[in-house]
């Protein structure tokens, strides 16, 4: 079963061209799991209405945590 994180986050300045989430994630404000998409959907659409990321001061994330990756037999991708 996949499970959902939604992630409110700050938006931090641009320093370099490249943004690399896995050695300097921005800055977590809250983050509350979801036991389905729906569910995660809900929450992303009510931390969306909040002034700080209306303002594009932080942003919302919606993670699929769990999914198992679909492998793909040689020679068919």
């Amino acid at each position: 079963m996949t499970r959902f994180l939604v992630v409110l986050s700050d938006v931090r300045p641009v320093e370099t061209a490249q943004r690399d989430e896995r050695s300097r994630p921005e800055r977590r404000r809250q983050v509350v799991g979801a036991n389905s998409r729906e569910a995660a959907d809900r929450i992303a659409g009510a931390f969306m209405a909040l002034g700080m990321v209306r303002a594009g001061r932080q942003r919302v994330k919606v993670i699929a945590v769990g999914r198992r990756r679909r492998v793909i037999p040689p020679g068919r991708g």
